[in-house]
């Protein structure tokens, strides 16, 4: 298995050096050993579509870009035209996977009832977005989400059940399937033969902490309750051979020290 680390947020915070920031988390990664990274797709528009310019970054630093997010608007024809954009970019800068995630609503109540009309239009755009990528190359996986129309086991469960699994896999992870109320591991083990991209973040367990925005309660891995040995355990029993990417929304001191100490729990802990 191949152990990644998500990018995004060392470029949140800095509107005029995009760039700089890019490249500072490629070299703190691959400092700590991490073999992949992924990245939301805007990183598009901060290099202007100069997708040689993010390769060289890449090979500088020895490291793959496994997976580019596509955020859903509530537009899928120009979801679609924006897989196609991103499909082209990811192929120039060797990427595999297309990440699909619904549209996030941040207004309360964050839990809502399941809404089957908007879950199987995402399924009929995942389907279309998913034929696009098999026709480039690449896989698309779709990523339940805390605050979206697909999160809990039963929307999952629709959504799958309306997505052809030769051209639309999941993206478990881990955090997000405990917010949503179901065993994780129990959880891989379900949703295995569909399973093709692995998210793994930890989760402070005390539900008194920020009621309002529960994905503030994500940890660096080991600093949380959830059973990594287990949730490792079933993807191997079910050979997974592919990426395992460590994601943490909201690093309690800083990005690198985060990655650092999810990379050594995966060391010390895991054996990888």
């Amino acid at each position: 298995m191949k152990i990644a680390y998500t990018g995004w947020t060392w470029l949140i915070n800095h509107e005029d050096n995009h760039k700089w920031e890019f490249e500072q988390f490629l070299k703190e990664v691959a400092d700590l050993g991490y073999e992949a990274v992924e990245n939301f797709a805007f990183i598009t528009k901060y290099f202007d579509n100069d997708a040689d310019a993010v390769k060289a970054l890449l090979d500088k630093y020895g490291l793959e870009m496994a997976n580019l997010y596509l955020h859903y608007s509530a537009d899928p024809e120009a979801d679609y035209e924006n897989a196609v954009k991103y499909a082209d970019f990811m192929k120039k800068i060797g990427a595999t996977y297309m990440n699909l995630q619904a549209v996030m609503w941040k207004d309360p109540p964050n839990d809502r009832p399941m809404d089957e009309e908007a879950i199987l239009a995402y399924a009929k755009l995942s389907n279309r977005i998913g034929q696009l990528c098999k026709d480039n190359g690449l896989v698309a996986c779709f990523h339940p989400h805390a605050n979206t129309a697909i999160f809990k086991e039963n929307e999952i469960d629709l959504f799958l059940a309306n997505t052809d699994p030769d051209l639309v896999g999941l993206c478990l992870d881990s955090a997000h399937t405990v917010l949503a109320g179901m065993d994780c591991v129990e959880a891989y083990d379900k949703y295995a033969d569909r399973i093709v991209y692995v998210h793994f973040k930890d989760v402070d367990p005390d539900t008194t902490i920020h009621p309002e925005w529960p994905m503030k309660r994500f940890r660096p891995l080991g600093q949380g309750t959830i059973d990594f040995r287990g949730i490792y355990q079933v993807l191997k029993k079910h050979g997974y051979k592919g990426v395992i990417c460590v994601e943490l929304d909201n690093p309690p001191i800083c990005n690198y020290k985060a990655a650092m100490d999810s990379r050594r729990y995966l060391h010390d802990v895991i054996g990888l």
